[in-house]
């Protein structure tokens, strides 16, 4: 396909716009070559030159839309950090409104050395002109070119304490940015600041350089123990179509990964801009899209045929990102003493953000993203219409299970049918690329605490994804997510009130009845017998009944550290889809010999003999062993009711 779509045509188009060379000259170069194209397109004399060179034309889109920027105007050169000095002047583009860039003036203050990290240093500069002494430095400038002499030097990324009565800004010089390469497999380097891979819900986020902060931040922002007076550019994550309840629930946990979001300022769609994406374009890196909308914008520094570079900071800091990137159009930039942002409706997609690096973040022009799909459907009776959410979120193994949870309470949350007692029953599938299904099947009630079903049912989906994600051993390729909901409007749960048997000996082998006794909220007690069977295997001695809901026999073995870190994808998988129902109770007989579980493996009441070599494994096999065995299992049929609450029995064994 190299040969088909002329990649040597973009390298001349590059070169032709490289420092150091002569612009007519470029384009003189540029011309045979696509002379050259042109004529054995047109003259190969057979229809399959020509598809060639049709298929050719139409898989270099980017370059064609960007002809006023990559051949009309070529690259600028670079101008060395070493050769910029106190009083300089230069000029620096940005977006005020609409799609256009704009000029501003620049006149440098100084170099500051080792200010942005080791070796990270930092042009401070104050910007001139009527627009940014009235608006100041603003949220999504970040990223805006710097040209000394009509040469690259960098782009605006840092803003210098609060309340400013001057634009004064930090530049983070192009050579550093220049080395972000989309082959550079590393991750990103870690920091003593950063976050933890796996936060706390409610812990703050002490990182102070790079935390993506946001217009309209406020008290959201975590607690900080320290001054910070150089802080990135805000870069404005909005999250449109979300409501404040989901935000205010969620936000600690963006706060923890780095994110504090924004409620609906600005819009997405996907419409097309014609105007191509030029060095001083507003571009956004989309989190989430479709009916619901999470999306970071900030402007271009530079664009090549291969490759864009923006920001001058980072988004997250991720390292390997795979996020769609989209045009953006201005709608207005808000002058404000305290947080002064640019309003923003992101547009069509033109490729993907592939690198989110400490100097900047950047982009691929023509490739397509792996976004994982999400189809939420919610029947609210008989009679009426059945409502559907559909969108995509990015698939990544941190943000991924927080998106997913903050979308789907969204989705519940954000309805006329919603209800502080409205009961859910889930049904739905996880689908990762290579494995079984995961299902997703449960009900969902208010409880006492004050935990809305909502919330409850977004908590169990993030649960999954954060499970299969966090696998040792496989990397999931998520395919698809559908969840179906039926509303319920009332409150089903129900406690288990008791439980006994009339048996208080028994032999292996025999059948008893265990009678339960389940008292709905504000309901009438149903009483339920379940019948289970001693195994002929058991010893003689006390036998242990535990009565109880599904989520307690799960806690048993998910609790230990074993279930949560080890597995593959293959075992995690086959655990999630053993979990048992919350809609039933439940009857185990616990033996007093030991379990042991390899992996999703159980094997119950083990001789000493064969613990004794089994526990030889423990250092290379995923074991863990449990100081009793679950020999006998049985339920009642579903209730339609979420039931809590356990008790525990014994019998004698004869």
């Amino acid at each position: 396909m190299r040969e088909l779509c002329g990649w040597d045509n973009l390298r001349a188009l590059k070169n032709a716009a490289s420092p150091g060379k002569n612009p007519s000259e470029g384009k003189r170069s540029l011309g045979k070559q696509q002379g050259h194209f042109v004529t054995s397109g047109v003259y190969m004399g057979t229809a399959v030159r020509s598809l060639a060179a049709l298929l050719c034309f139409s898989s270099s889109v980017w370059v064609t839309a960007q002809n006023v920027t990559a051949q009309d105007r070529p690259q600028p050169a670079i101008m060395p950090l070493d050769q910029i000095h106190e009083g300089m002047k230069g000029t620096a583009l940005t977006v005020f409104q609409g799609v256009k860039p704009e000029s501003m003036d620049v006149e440098v203050l100084g170099v500051m050395h080792n200010v942005n990290g080791p070796k990270g240093d930092i042009i401070l500069v104050r910007l001139h002109g009527t627009k940014p002494e009235y608006t100041g430095v603003v949220a999504g400038m970040s990223g805006s070119p710097v040209y000394f002499d009509g040469k690259l030097a960098g782009a605006l990324a840092f803003r210098i304490g609060e309340f400013s009565k001057e634009p004064i800004a930090g530049v983070t010089p192009i050579e550093e940015m220049l080395e972000i390469n989309a082959l550079d497999h590393r991750p990103a380097p870690a920091r003593a600041n950063a976050p933890a891979a796996n936060p706390p819900a409610n812990s703050p986020n002490q990182s102070g350089t790079t935390q993506t902060a946001s217009p309209g931040e406020g008290s959201a922002l975590p607690a900080q123990n320290y001054s910070n007076y150089l802080k990135p550019i805000e870069t404005p994550l909005v999250f449109n179509g979300f409501s404040n309840e989901t935000l205010q629930r969620y936000a600690s946990q963006f706060a923890a990964a780095g994110i504090v979001p924004v409620m609906g300022i600005g819009s997405a769609s996907d419409r097309k801009q014609p105007e191509p994406i030029e060095a001083g374009s507003a571009v956004s890196a989309v989190l989430v899209r479709g009916d619901m909308d999470i999306a970071a914008t900030c402007t271009v520094t530079y664009v090549d045929p291969q490759r864009l570079l923006a920001c001058g900071h980072p988004l997250l800091q991720f390292g390997e990102v795979d996020l769609p990137m989209t045009k953006a159009t201005v709608l207005a930039t808000l002058p404000s003493p305290l947080n002064a942002f640019k309003i923003v409706n992101t547009t069509e997609t033109v490729g993907a953000f592939v690198q989110d690096r400490q100097m900047g973040i950047m982009g691929v022009p023509g490739r397509a993203s792996k976004m994982i799909p999400v189809t939420i459907a919610m029947h609210s009776g008989p009679g009426t219409a059945t409502k559907e959410f559909h969108y995509e979120v990015l698939n990544n193994a941190r943000l991924s299970p927080l998106a997913m949870m903050a979308t789907v309470f969204n989705a519940l949350h954000g309805t006329n049918e919603y209800g502080e007692d409205i009961t859910y029953r889930m049904n739905g599938v996880l689908s990762v690329k290579g494995y079984p299904d995961v299902t997703l099947r449960n009900m969902f009630a208010p409880q006492d605490n004050g935990q809305p079903a909502a919330a409850l049912a977004a908590a169990t989906i993030g649960d999954r994804f954060g499970r299969i994600y966090t696998n040792a051993f496989d990397v999931p390729d998520v395919q698809a997510v559908k969840l179906d909901f039926d509303l319920v409007r009332e409150r089903r749960s129900a406690r288990l009130e008791a439980a006994r048997t009339d048996m208080t000996e028994a032999r292996p082998g025999d059948q008893f009845m265990v009678e339960t006794v389940i008292r709905p909220y504000r309901g009438e007690r149903l009483v339920r017998q379940i019948a289970i069977r001693i195994p002929t295997s058991t010893s003689k001695g006390t036998l242990r009944i535990l009565v109880s809901d599904g989520d307690t026999l799960d806690r048993m073995h998910r609790g230990t550290p074993m279930m949560n870190h080890g597995l593959g994808l293959a075992p995690t998988i086959a655990l999630l889809n053993k979990e048992r129902a919350n809609d039933r109770v439940y009857v185990s007989l616990l033996d007093s010999g030991p379990e042991a579980m390899v992996a999703d493996k159980v094997m119950p009441t083990l001789p000493l003999s064969v613990m004794n070599v089994m526990d030889n494994m423990r250092g290379t096999q995923d074991m863990v062993v449990l100081g009793e065995s679950s020999v006998s299992e049985a339920s009642t049929e579903p209730l339609d009711y979420v039931v809590s609450g356990a008790q525990m029995l014994t019998i004698s064994i004869k």
